[in-house]
């Protein structure tokens, strides 16, 4: 049996068939359309999420990057301020090694124009320290003074041969005090400090009466100073002042020992 709705449609005419199906297509199509609008908006909000959740990762990394860079700049301006203040370290102690040789230089310098100032021409021209009754070697003279004329030219490789070379060919000639002296100052201004104090100290215990062993000590003093033995140091210097009261020496030791640390 035909349900009413068909009943109805059979008795209507074809216009109203025509305009009730319409109807009804339009109706279904809104309600497809809003069933799709409304499936969809589940999906739009989880998008929405995603990218809100996104933003926020992005500041995150974002900042931790800044932080990180900023720490990686804090580090590099930490290590920048540490070299440079190792550069000014450098520097000055350059400045120190600078100003020393040029001490070491004008007191060279100092004891050559003494020892050109001696009592006879012979001290005059070879810095010799003249002995009564004493005339050196023709050879040992003509080696000394090859030897004083390079030290003089600051040639001091040259010097320190010759002297080395005079002292073994000459070891108790009447120059050899000066040699050995002299081989010290060749040693010392070169800061080849343990060969220094060794000919330094040769003077001392070879020639206890020459007219160099106030300098040689002192010059021991000075050395043992640069070789950080300030202890023997201030010994050596003080034996200067108590020995030669009064001598240039002893007033140049005097000075030194006042400008050392204290104990």
């Amino acid at each position: 049996m035909p349900t009413p709705r068909i009943a109805v449609l059979r008795s209507s005419t074809s216009t109203e068939r025509s305009h009730w199906l319409r109807s009804n297509v339009t109706l279904a199509v809104l309600l497809l359309a809003s069933a799709s609008a409304g499936a969809a908006n589940p999906n739009t909000a989880r998008i929405d999420e995603l990218e809100a959740r996104m933003d926020r990762v992005d500041r995150v990394v974002s900042n931790q990057s800044l932080t990180e860079m900023s720490q990686r700049l804090d580090a590099l301006q930490a290590e920048m301020r540490t070299q440079q203040g190792r550069i000014e370290e450098l520097q000055n102690e350059n400045e120190q090694l600078k100003r020393q040789q040029r001490d070491l230089y004008a007191d060279l310098e100092k004891r050559l124009q003494a020892a050109s100032a001696g009592p006879t021409a012979a001290a005059a021209e070879t810095g010799v320290t003249p002995r009564v009754g004493a005339a050196p070697d023709a050879g040992e003279q003509a080696q000394y003074q090859r030897a004083m004329d390079a030290l003089k030219a600051r040639d001091y490789a040259a010097a320190t041969e010759g002297f080395r070379s005079l002292a073994a060919t000459f070891p108790q000639g009447e120059m050899a005090d000066n040699t050995q002296y002299w081989l010290g100052e060749s040693y010392y201004v070169t800061q080849e400090y343990d060969h220094a104090a060794a000919a330094f100290q040769h003077v001392l215990s070879g020639w206890p009466n020459s007219r160099k062993v106030p300098d040689a000590m002192l010059k021991l003093g000075y050395t043992q100073i640069e070789q950080k033995k300030i202890g023997p140091a201030r010994t050596t210097l003080q034996q200067v002042v108590d020995k030669f009261p009064g001598t240039d020496a002893a007033k140049l030791a005097a000075d030194r020992l006042a400008k050392l640390p204290a104990q």
